[in-house]
């Protein structure tokens, strides 16, 4: 399983309000993805709101969310600009139960197919566009 982050950005129609929706996982090596996206966010309007909304995550380490508060509120290139909000999970997601998950589906998703099967399933390549004629 994969530990990256994906973010949704939702700018409201008056600018003045900016949501990260962040999916994925979020732990303590991928989040300085997030520093810059907030970053950015802060400084496109004066007294802009900023909300970095957690609650869709799949993993979420409390560490890392430390550390982007951290670096929320020490951003030097973003001082004057109102604090950033965390809406965070009532329960911090673990990567235990997906990553099981994950491998009971990988496992069990060919159980009654047999293996040079899976070789060829694993190695086709996407279908090409067919123009229409």
């Amino acid at each position: 399983m994969h530990h990256k982050p994906s973010v949704l950005v939702q700018v409201d129609l008056d600018g003045r309000h900016i949501r990260l929706v962040v999916s994925g996982c979020v732990t303590e090596l991928n989040h300085r993805a997030l520093c810059p996206l907030v970053r950015r966010a802060r400084t496109l309007t004066p007294d802009i709101a900023v909300v970095v909304d957690l609650t869709a995550a799949h993993h979420v380490e409390p560490a890392a969310v430390d550390l982007l508060r951290w670096a929320a509120e020490h951003e030097d290139a973003v001082r004057g600009t109102p604090a950033v909000d965390f809406v965070l999970p009532a329960e911090f997601p673990g990567h235990g139960t997906v990553t099981q998950l994950a491998e009971w589906v990988g496992a069990h998703r060919h159980a009654g197919t047999p293996e040079p099967a899976r070789r060829a399933a694993r190695s086709r390549t996407a279908p090409r566009p067919r123009l229409a004629g």
